[in-house]
């Protein structure tokens, strides 16, 4: 029975020492990454611990890196936007059949009724109106172009907010086609705004 326990504490001993062997060689296998005891909770452990401060640092980077990109596209975009605001109807010179005259941006030409009064309401109202809408928006004079009176805003019917050149109110000619003057002349009291090629800049 002492020969099997000396016998037994000999196997044991040779089993320590193996397993220490063992586990050196399994320490370095498992730094190559085929480890499945120990290898997998030291690399786990170190592995988040390293991995965080390199996540933060790429995450810190990236989010400095976006304001960079970012904020030249404003500037940029800033720099190009030249559009008049919403609302704003854009006043220029045209040269029509009748000579240069007084009309909206888009080639709409305004005409003044005889029947107003400088700095007076407008007196086409219902079914005038209805052929010769008023002219609305926020006046802005084109940037080629300089007027020698002002423009101005006046209530009309309904509260509608009219344009007006030197106080009268202007209107357009319901289905005209742009650079037209069909409506100079109408009833003896509809009129065209006559300007020159003077007060075009650069003409």
């Amino acid at each position: 029975m002492r020969k099997s326990g000396w016998a037994a504490a000999t196997g044991i001993g040779s089993l320590v020492l193996l397993l220490a062997a063992c586990g050196g060689s399994s320490g370095t296998t498992s730094t190559a990454g085929s480890g499945s005891g120990s290898a997998p909770a030291s690399s786990g452990s170190s592995g988040p611990a390293s991995v965080s401060p390199v996540a933060t640092k790429s995450g810190g980077s990236g989010a400095s890196a976006k304001p960079t990109h970012s904020q030249p596209a404003p500037r940029g975009s800033g720099d190009q936007v030249s559009f008049p605001p919403v609302g704003t109807t854009v006043m220029v010179v045209q040269k029509s059949a009748v000579g240069y005259v007084l009309a909206e941006a888009n080639g709409q030409v305004v005409y003044t009724y005889a029947k107003d009064t400088q700095n007076g309401a407008p007196t086409c109202t219902g079914s005038c109106a209805a052929a010769w809408p008023p002219a609305t928006g926020t006046p802005k004079a084109g940037p080629a172009d300089t007027f020698p009176a002002q423009f101005g805003v006046v209530k009309g019917a309904g509260g509608v907010e009219q344009i007006t050149y030197n106080g009268y109110p202007l209107y357009t000619f319901q289905g005209a086609r742009p650079l037209s003057v069909a409506g100079n002349g109408v009833g003896g009291v509809w009129h065209v705004v006559p300007l020159s090629a003077s007060d075009i800049s650069g003409a």
